[in-house]
Parts: structure tokens; C-alpha cells; sequence
């Protein structure tokens, strides 16, 4: 391996979290060279734990946003902030300008923002509802998007099956309320 090469911030065996593929398993670095011109780099092998395949990224690769997953105290701490949150739908005609408005949500990585944005296209599913009116493909989308990203996390974190999250979030605010609010 030649000086300078970046040393890999992440250990085999780590999960982190990928770009909009959500969590995933170190499960190797190696070294490779794709061209006799090229120097050789230190590259993630990487498996997503919510769907198929294998991702091979450089260690030093600005492009793609990673960070390591929240710890479970970080996950418990976010989930009792929900009753504090304020769900807010946001609305605009230009599809746009809707989608760059849920594009950012999305792209801050922050679980705060997931969920905010799980919330807030929530909200506004059940105001559509209310009104007869149908629930626009690009909110689905996001709202999907959104949650994907958040529930897998927090199963991690939470160390719990992803189909089990909801059901954890439910559980934990419903201990919290007080006696007779339920």
C-alpha cells in the first residue's frame, strides 16, 4: 500500500449508516487497485441489513454520506421527544418544490429530521383522508422513504426486529402518559 492512503474510519464487523441504503455491515476492507495507473485504495465492502446485495465504496469517498449508527440511549432519547414534536404537513402544488422540500429532510441523515418528516407526511395522510382527497405519490414516497430509513436504524440501535419498531415506539409513550390520560 503506497503513504498516504486513507486509514479507514469504520471496523469490519461495524454498522453504519449509508446514504439513503440505510444501515449496513462492514464486512471487509480491502485494498484495490482497478488500473495499472491508479494507486491502489482502501475500499468498504459493505452489506445493506434491509436489502440484498453488496455495496464496494472507497474508505476516502466524500460522495456518500456515512456515520455510525445511533447508540440505543440516542434511540430511546429520540422516541421521547415524539410527544414534543409538532407534526406540521407541509404543502406546496409545484412538485418540485415538494419533493427538494422532503430531499432535504432526507439528505440531513439526522433521525430528528426522519422523524419529523415521518410525522409531518403522516399528518398529512390523515388530513387527505379526512378531506376525500387522495394522498399524493410523491408524500408516499417520502413518507416511505423516510420511515425505511428511520425504523431500520432505530431496530439496530434498539437491537429488535425492524417489523417491531412501531410497535416499541407505541409501548414506550404509552408508559409515559400519565395515569387515566390513556
Amino acid at each position: 500500500m503506497e503513504k498516504g492512503v486513507c486509514i479507514a474510519v469504520y471496523q469490519t464487523g461495524e454498522l453504519i449508516l449509508y446514504g439513503s441504503t440505510g444501515v449496513c455491515r462492514v464486512t471487509e476492507i480491502v485494498a484495490k487497485k482497478f488500473s495499472r495507473t491508479e494507486p491502489e485504495k482502501l475500499y468498504y465492502v459493505l452489506t445493506p441489513l434491509y436489502s440484498s446485495g453488496t455495496i464496494t465504496t472507497p474508505v476516502d469517498n466524500g460522495k456518500v454520506f456515512t456515520r455510525p449508527v445511533i447508540s440505543r440511549d440516542e434511540a430511546i432519547a429520540l422516541i421521547d421527544t415524539i410527544p414534543t414534536i409538532h407534526a406540521e404537513a407541509y404543502h406546496n402544488q409545484n412538485l418540485q418544490q415538494l419533493e427538494n422540500h422532503y430531499k432535504a429532510e432526507l439528505e440531513s441523515h439526522d433521525c430528528s429530521d426522519l422523524l419529523r418528516l415521518t410525522m409531518s407526511t403522516y399528518q398529512k395522510k390523515v388530513e387527505r383522508e379526512k378531506a376525500k382527497l387522495k394522498f399524493g405519490a410523491v408524500d408516499r414516497r417520502y413518507m416511505e422513504r423516510a420511515e425505511n430509513l428511520l425504523f431500520g436504524e432505530l431496530a439496530v440501535a434498539l437491537d429488535i426486529a425492524r417489523d417491531s419498531v412501531q410497535t416499541f415506539i407505541e409501548d414506550r409513550l404509552q408508559m409515559q402518559l400519565p395515569k387515566g390520560a390513556e
